[in-house]
């Protein structure tokens, strides 16, 4: 079932994290469960490499993309949602429960059988590559499952057949995903050619089909990443931080991350600093959490 964590309900609600178990793994990198109680203000998620399937039931997630109130706004029960390369505000505004599930780009394409550049900035209904019926199937059973093992007991009964009847991901999209991942996206596009023995060419297809986005975009958002992470040590500098995650100087991270959160670096790490401070624990300091750490405030739906 794999375990959970983070799962005492409160005014807020709650949410339940789940480690993938060992037939997930390579394809999902996270599992998480939701329970929303009244209204909330929105929450920013920050970009990252991953492909996002959510099933919802009770009030629908309201998104926006991007910051400033000027994105696309829509309502949505459930979705696969490509590589996001803005931030986006998500969140209920009532009682909601769903279920989300991180996959790897290349997982992902595997699995919805999908070119992911039609998912890049947006999302689609799960029906559309998973078949008619299979979100309705899934979100009945969420529905009468009493308690989370129970969700992700229907979560595990919805893709195991699809996981295991999913043919196997190109050796070229896995080897240069695997390779980008490995460098925190310190690779260009012609050092991962030359890494790979491909044509720059060859790799832009296989990345648009089964990654969302080029080498080059999947590099910056794994960058930016890898220096969340890092801005989270609070005995480097940002100067610091800027190198070890291959940034030509700190202007070039200053400038990712206001393109990539709408907040810089210094701001970034005053938020961590301050959820630390309030009782959460360092780990709220790592990449996955960073992602959808702070909230956006009274914001006009």
């Amino acid at each position: 079932m794999g375990a959970t964590s983070g799962g005492a309900a409160g005014e807020r609600g709650e949410k339940v994290e789940r480690r993938p178990p060992p037939w997930m793994r390579g394809d999902v990198v996270r599992a998480r469960g939701y329970l929303s109680v009244g209204v909330q203000n929105p929450r920013v998620t920050l970009p990252s490499a991953a492909v996002t399937l959510l099933v919802g039931w009770g009030e629908p997630l309201h998104i926006r993309q991007g910051l400033g109130g000027t994105g696309r706004a829509e309502t949505r029960q459930a979705m696969i949602a490509g590589l996001q390369t803005a931030p986006v505000l998500a969140g209920f505004r009532g009682s909601g429960l769903a279920v989300e599930i991180e996959f790897t780009a290349v997982g992902a394409s595997r699995v919805f059988g999908l070119p992911l550049h039609l998912l890049t900035n947006t999302a689609v209904h799960p029906d559309e590559a998973m078949g008619p019926g299979w979100t309705a199937r899934l979100t009945e059973r969420l529905a009468q499952a009493p308690d989370w093992p129970a969700r992700w007991a229907a979560v595990d009964a919805a893709l195991g057949p699809r996981l295991a009847a999913a043919p196997s991901a190109p050796g070229l999209a896995v080897e240069a995903w695997q390779r980008l991942h490995e460098a925190h996206g310190g690779l260009s596009a012609r050092e991962l050619a030359a890494a790979t023995g491909r044509g720059e060419r060859r790799l832009q297809r296989v990345f648009r089909d089964h990654v969302g986005v080029p080498p080059q975009t999947v590099s910056r958002i794994l960058r930016f990443q890898r220096a969340l992470a890092l801005s989270g040590r609070t005995h480097l500098s940002l100067t610091d931080v800027a190198a070890m995650s291959g940034y030509h100087d700190q202007a070039h991270m200053n400038r990712d991350f206001r393109a990539l959160s709408g907040r810089t670096p210094g701001e970034l790490r005053i938020v961590a600093d301050q959820l630390t401070a309030g009782g959460g624990s360092a780990e709220a300091r790592e990449p996955a959490c960073l992602r959808d750490f702070f909230e956006a405030g009274t914001v006009d739906w």
